[in-house]
């Protein structure tokens, strides 16, 4: 759209929500893993139709029943009754419900998606991208042994990744990074500790101990609310501090620049509540002079396709989240599948919005509930219609 061409407005007519269940592509390994993620979750996909036909679709990550209500029983009427020129002006629709940032994000994507194919531009162009593919990065939770380590380094390496980010905790830090590069020296390294240290002088030595591998990044170390001791972290190492759940919003990421709480930032377009937010915050931390990547909140499909628009934009600096060798859901709606070749990701710019369409058969297979929401109410939806 250039700049000088008039805004039209957009009136939402439908909005679809399919609730989805999507088996794990393999069984995790370890008693750890096990508990940690069951063996299939539920998301959502969302369609939102204007008056003209035109179609847009997002993605929920984890949904569970209050989620499902929120959907259902609010962000979507609020959408449906709110009429906009541009995607970041869709979410004054639920400015005053209670804050869902996923479930926002899911109905924002789409509000983009649908913006983008009636003015017949890729999504990324939309959003100000300037790539025409990303470099892709894995992540590769604790294993049971430093055997496993880096053996599963090892299959990821072989399947072209760039960037490998490990999992970290106390006792789990120095000696599997020594054991992965001691395989693998040459190999691009950074890690996450998820939150689980503390200011405990021995976590404070084995954090200050991991400035000798010469990592990408130590993301997340304290708790989301400690952005004091990830800004006292920073000053007393060498190595790049990076947030990712501490920050949820644009006055948390705000407030972590303020206070130099890191020098680099992992972009959740669930966790922020779109692409709006999640353009926006780009923009604050690259302008701050933060390295930045996408992440991923586990998404199918249609939520990657939406990080991956997202990681086209210049400020983007550092390989973002694609899922391993492997996969993470066995069966999946988009076509064609986003994933890394050799660790590259391609961006679609021969399409419009998104730039993949849905396989409707397997939408319906995995259809757990499915409703239609319109200007009248809410019904069931009719399965032949679901893509």
């Amino acid at each position: 759209m250039s700049r000088t061409e008039p805004a039209t407005v957009t009136r939402v007519a439908t909005i679809d929500a399919t609730l989805v269940r999507l088996p794990p592509a393999h069984p995790r390994s370890g008693a750890r893993a096990a508990e940690r993620r069951p063996r299939q979750v539920q998301h959502a996909l969302v369609r939102v139709t204007d008056d003209n036909g035109v179609c847009g679709w997002g993605e929920i990550p984890a949904v569970d029943a209050d989620r499902w209500r929120a959907l259902v029983d609010g962000f979507s009427p609020a959408l449906l009754r709110h009429s906009w020129m541009r995607p970041t002006e869709a979410a004054l629709a639920w400015v005053d419900l209670p804050h869902d940032p996923a479930v926002a994000s899911g109905l924002d994507v789409a509000c983009w998606d649908l913006w983008s194919k009636q003015r017949g531009t890729p999504l990324s162009h939309a959003l100000g991208g300037e790539r025409t593919a990303i470099t892709a990065g894995v992540t590769i939770d604790r294993q049971p042994s430093l055997d496993s380590m880096v053996l599963e380094v090892n299959r990821q390496v072989g399947s072209g990744f760039r960037r490998i980010r490990l999992e970290i905790e106390p006792g789990w830090d120095v000696e599997p990074i020594r054991a992965v590069q001691e395989s693998f020296p040459f190999l691009v390294l950074q890690v996450t500790g998820r939150g689980r240290y503390t200011e405990d002088p021995a976590d404070l030595e084995a954090l200050r101990a991991l400035d000798e591998y010469g990592l990408l990044a130590v993301e997340q170390p304290f708790a989301d609310d400690d952005l004091a001791a990830h800004a006292r972290l920073r000053r007393d190492m060498r190595t790049t501090i990076a947030l990712d759940t501490s920050v949820d919003s644009l006055a948390t990421l705000d407030d972590a620049i303020r206070l130099e709480a890191a020098g680099a930032l992992n972009l959740r377009v669930a966790r922020m509540g779109g692409l709006t937010p999640a353009r926006r915050a780009h923009d604050r931390a690259a302008d701050a002079g933060w390295d930045v990547w996408c992440g991923s909140d586990g998404e199918s499909g249609i939520g990657r396709a939406a990080i991956v628009a997202l990681a086209s934009l210049p400020g983007i600096s550092l390989p973002s989240e694609m899922p391993g060798a492997g996969g993470i859901h066995a069966r999946d709606v988009a076509v064609p599948p986003v994933r890394a070749h050799d660790g590259i990701t391609p961006i679609p710019l021969t399409q419009p919005g998104l730039g993949h369409e849905i396989d409707a058969r397997t939408l319906r297979a995995l259809a757990v509930r499915s409703v239609t929401l319109d200007h009248q109410g809410s019904r069931p939806a009719d399965a032949a219609s679901l893509a």
